[in-house]
């Protein structure tokens, strides 16, 4: 069979990918499309690609070699790829493969010039673009020229940005093959790009068009400053043009030479305002075909526009499908949750069926609508009330979105969503209904709650053992009604709201009774029944245990994997760590990084995970830190309850206000707590469902009809169903969930998000901090000085005394850690989100909620802290 070594561009399709890569496939695409005008061409296959390879044995090796380098290794990268380049270039082109070139390109006309183009198999995917990761060449003349600039295309397969690109996307070299686009070439008076969404807010009714004189190759190069147009609805809404000092030509020979424009046209527009309105509406013809944004480049050659590329705009956040043609406006579950990472299938499936309002997924993460509570007067001022709250940045976001007026319709009367009874996605889920009715302060309540969680748990336990198969998860949709059901309780409710909103009250008004700023911060310190905190304070008990023994100490700094607890009882103490640490696993191993993540590896799954901390706790504390530390704080509330109520009784009416203040502290000491410990029920429950959903996946595994059990997480719960009862499963559906998950991973979701792809993530409105300061949300009093210490896994941790932690969020499992620290820095948070909480019980100044904090501060800087005014100093 003969060999196809070059295929016509108009016969490339979307299905070819393999055969011409990306941009050649796009192209053929692009080609097929009524009123779209692209420069005939051929594709040199991938076929002559992976013979070149093979015809260069010393290959292999070189690319095993590349296979053990991380991104991070940026001088052997650079050798290695420039070897490899120098490899591909020394190659004789065989006689077939330069036969079928030259053919190609004598039909299409020798002495004419083209455009030599890089076509890996892995570019302008809808997750992963490649822009700029290869090499083309312009103005290629005669064949010879064009057999060399083959050559190159080929070997700019691994030019160092393209394998550091691979690398840090998972991809594996040796999976991407490069196709070579040979196009005429065209001689533009203007080029450039359009994007027919806004690349910078996401806004999909957004085209933005910026255009230079000559090739394009002068704005891909950074040459000039283009023009910049803004189109909405078919009129453009506005136009930046800039001064244009040089354009790229080509030269008559070949090659292409920098031209400085005469000054009289320098300060002209590149584009007419009729035909940037004609590229836009070509764009969305192209968009509309293809079904995503597009990143488009463009040639205008006698009023007459070709298209050269077209690629997905990979960098958009995703928006929620929906059924309708409405505009919408959407919150952050991830935001509220304190995990912004991106969940797998399952993992989004199971909240949102154990989830209290309806949920919308997009970029794998979830997000609640608002606009029914935006669209009335009423709902709209509990909700921006309740997420200043809780995220000033997320009522910023909704308040910019409500003074443009042209996303939620405004309604007279109540809108359908209601007061919010809780924040989206939080423990209330963002029920519908009033605040809950006011309860008085009795520890009785919090005790039945518990009472309450603790049996459902078991029962739960007990009576899920004998479920499998098909029966299996006819028992779990009636156990997530009983998940919700205990959710949605009145009376705990009641508890969680009677903490926070005595909190607020305490906050302000002895702000404004005694200029007392967060004062519920000091007042709530060492609060009982707080199951968070306590497991941050057990984690210094399990350390008591483990530090008499330098033999376990040594031990433990060589775990390796998830073996090490069946180590321990052979070395002096290590008898008793397991018992201590296995006892501290057996009350909260349901816990892990992201817990509101079903598929996340549990501290049970994966007990390595805590020995970091664990030995932080050995090396940074004496002996009794947890209950000292316990009782001092227990001690400064008392103290400074006292010292407050004194004060109040000293003011006008002040008896009254003293008596007013006390009951709101007795509250606060009440239910603050218990603000933690819905969340505790919900993953206690999700770990015995975790377990009966992987008992299920081993079953099917072992009967062939998966080949993994994690397989699964790829999987909604009903997809995971079908699968139990007819033993048949989409592999290939697995694999696209699986490559989705992983180009998730590099999206950042936004705090709000609109259904034209606007993301807004609101700002802070603040002139009282210093100048250069990182500006955020105070939620723990008290300012502190020290080393930042940047933190993204929890298992590397490494803290010193006196760090100041800074991370992107914190849920529950990160408490361990805010024991060894001197201050916290996140970038995501609220007042009473869990993270705010425990740092002010432990006394421990943190700010949240600061933007790209683990961008802008390093390890081992000198930060300043200040947690009652809510921002943070990088010190010289």
């Amino acid at each position: 069979m003969t060999v196809p070594y070059v295929v016509d561009l108009a016969e490339a399709d979307g299905t070819q990918v393999a055969v011409v890569g990306g941009k050649g496939a796009g192209l053929g695409v692009l080609s097929r499309i009524d009123g779209i005008r692209v420069p005939a061409g051929f594709c040199v296959t991938t076929d002559a690609y992976r013979r070149i390879m093979a015809d260069a044995p010393s290959l292999d090796d070189q690319l095993d070699q590349l296979s053990r380098l991380g991104p991070d290794d940026r001088e052997a990268v650079r050798t290695l790829s420039a070897d490899i380049r120098r490899t591909i270039e020394g190659v004789a082109i065989p006689d077939e493969i330069a036969a079928a070139v030259t053919r190609a390109h004598a039909q299409l006309g020798e002495g004419a010039a083209y455009a030599v183009r890089s076509s890996a198999t892995a570019e302008d995917s809808p997750t992963a673009s490649f822009a700029g990761q290869q090499d083309s060449y312009l103005n290629v003349v005669g064949p010879a020229a064009l057999l060399a600039h083959l050559s190159r295309c080929w070997a700019s397969l691994f030019t160092e940005r393209a394998v550091t690109y691979r690398q840090r996307h998972g991809i594996d070299h040796r999976s991407v093959q490069m196709a070579v686009v040979v196009q005429r070439m065209v001689f533009p008076a203007a080029a450039g790009i359009l994007f027919t969404a806004d690349p910078v807010t996401g806004n999909r009714r957004v085209a933005t068009v910026d255009a230079s004189f000559g090739l394009g190759e002068a704005l891909v190069a950074g040459l000039v400053n283009p023009d910049v147009f803004t189109v909405r609805d078919g009129e453009i809404v506005t136009r930046t043009i800039a001064t244009k000092q040089r354009a790229v030509t080509a030269l008559p020979t070949g090659g292409t030479r920098e031209q400085v424009i005469e000054p009289a046209r320098q300060r002209q527009p590149a584009l007419t305002d009729p035909q940037v309105v004609r590229l836009a509406q070509l764009g969305r013809r192209i968009e509309a075909h293809v079904g995503s944004p597009q990143d488009i480049e463009w040639c205008l050659v006698d009023d007459d526009f070709q298209i050269v590329q077209s690629r997905p705009i990979t960098t958009l956040f995703p928006v929620p499908a929906v059924d309708d043609q409405d505009d919408h406006v959407y919150v952050s579950v991830g935001h509220q949750q304190m995990m912004t990472d991106p969940m797998k299938p399952l993992g989004l499936s199971v909240w949102r069926l154990t989830a209290l309002a309806p949920m919308h997924e997009a970029g794998g993460r979830l997000f609640v609508d608002v606009t029914p509570r935006l669209a009335s007067p009423a709902s709209r001022a509990a909700l921006l009330e309740l997420m200043g709250r809780s995220d000033p940045l997320t009522r910023d976001a909704l308040e910019t979105i409500l003074d443009r007026g042209d996303v939620v319709p405004s309604t007279p009367h109540e809108g359908a969503g209601g007061p919010p009874g809780g924040a989206p996605g939080g423990p209330g889920g963002g029920a519908p209904g009033g605040p809950p009715a006011p309860i008085e302060a009795d520890p009785g309540i919090v005790t039945e709650l518990i009472r309450r969680t603790e049996a459902s748990v078991a029962a739960l336990r007990r009576a899920i053992r004998t479920k499998h198969g098909p029966a299996l998860f006819d028992f779990l949709l009636e156990a997530f009604e009983e998940h919700r059901r205990a959710l949605a309780d009145p009376l705990s409710m009641q508890a969680i709201m009677a903490g926070m909103e005595a909190t607020w009250w305490l906050n302000d008004n002895l702000w404004e009774w005694l200029g007392e700023r967060n004062a519920a911060d000091t007042l709530t310190l060492s609060a009982p029944g707080n199951v968070t905190s306590e497991m941050g304070l057990a984690l210094l008990d399990v350390a008591d245990v483990i530090r008499p023994y330098p033999e376990v100490v040594a031990f433990l700094q060589k775990v390796e994997d998830e073996t090490f607890l069946d180590g321990l009882p052979h070395i002096p103490g290590g008898a008793e760590a397991r018992v201590a640490i296995g006892a501290y696993l057996d009350r909260y191993g349901m816990r892990c990084v992201g817990e509101i993540e079903i598929t996340r590896p549990r501290w049970s799954e994966r007990p390595s995970t805590l020995v970091p901390a664990i030995l932080d706790n050995v090396r940074n504390f004496p002996p009794g830190a947890a209950a000292r530390r316990f009782e001092q704080g227990r001690h400064a509330a008392e103290k400074k309850a006292q010292e407050v109520l004194a004060r109040l009784r000293a003011l006008p009416d002040g008896e009254q206000k003293a008596q007013e203040t006390a009951r709101m502290i007795d509250r606060v000491r009440t239910f603050v707590g218990y603000r933690e410990y819905p969340k505790y029920g919900i993953v206690s429950r999700y770990l015995v469902y975790k377990q009966a959903l992987l008992a299920e996946a081993e079953r099917l595994v072992r009967s062939g009809v998966l080949r993994e059990r994690e397989d699964v997480f790829f999987l909604t719960v009903e997809e995971f169903h079908e699968v139990a009862r007819t033993h048949r499963v989409d592999d290939r559906l697995i694999d696209r969930r699986r490559d989705e998950f992983r180009s998730y991973q590099a999206l950042t979701p936004p705090r709000v998000l609109t259904s034209d792809g606007e993301a807004v993530n609101g700002s802070y409105r603040r002139d009282d901090v210093p100048a250069g300061a990182l500006v955020g949300l105070a939620v723990s009093a008290g300012t502190v000085e020290g080393r930042a210490r940047v933190v993204l896994d929890l298992a590397q941790a490494d803290l010193e005394p006196g760090d100041i932690l800074v991370t992107a969020y914190t849920d529950p499992s990160w408490t361990p850690l805010f024991v060894a620290v001197a201050g916290l820095v996140t970038e995501v948070g609220g007042l009473m989100t869990h993270g705010a909480v425990i740092a002010r019980e432990y006394g421990l100044p943190a700010v949240v909620g600061v933007a790209q904090a683990t961008r802008l501060i390093r390890t081992g800087q000198r930060i300043r802290l200040h947690g009652t005014d809510g921002y943070v100093e990088i010190l010289p």
